[in-house]
């Protein structure tokens, strides 16, 4: 096994051991820089979603000077917010165009130098409750780079599941 492997399975197993006795954001944080070494995102970001207001609200941030926790996004009626929240699907944000077409705050991302974005919706017993989203300067977003996502949309699911008022 490479030192990769190595690495990462012990991060994994780092996580497992955060998810059962620390806050959400410290298993937010911990799963940030679990995948930070294969995905090598600038910018991670997790938000609750409230369904009866269609917004999400921020309860981590990788740059808090950013894009401060507790800072919120209305997303009903928008093509992002029917593919990730509604239908729960993952997002792929190639480029400078697609973070323009879907993001309000695409100025930020760009003078942050991101030009790539997944967006994984944190669902549970078919209910989404949130999204862990990661932001990275190539404009390209390779395979692996998506299944990492996923495998960090799961390992987040136990801090949202444990936020109050979460029935998953």
């Amino acid at each position: 096994m490479d030192e990769l492997n190595k690495n990462m399975l012990a991060a994994v197993a780092g996580v497992a051991e955060i998810a059962t006795s620390a806050s959400p954001e410290a298993l937010f944080a911990a799963v940030d820089h679990c995948i930070r070494p294969v995905l090598n995102q600038t910018l991670c970001t997790v938000n609750r979603y409230n369904p009866q207001t269609e917004s999400l609200t921020r309860l981590y941030s990788s740059d808090p000077h950013s894009y401060p926790v507790g800072g919120s996004k209305k997303k009903a009626g928008t093509s992002w917010g029917r593919h990730v929240l509604h239908e729960q699907q993952l997002f792929i944000g190639e480029g400078e165009d697609a973070i323009r077409e879907f993001f309000d705050d695409h100025t930020t991302i760009r003078a942050l130098g991101l030009r790539s974005v997944i967006n994984v919706p944190v669902v549970s017993r078919g209910v989404c409750l949130g999204t862990f989203n990661l932001l990275m300067t190539t404009a390209r977003i390779e395979s692996p780079s998506v299944q990492w996502a996923r495998v960090a949309g799961l390992m987040a699911t136990p801090g949202f599941l444990s936020l109050p008022g979460e029935q998953g």
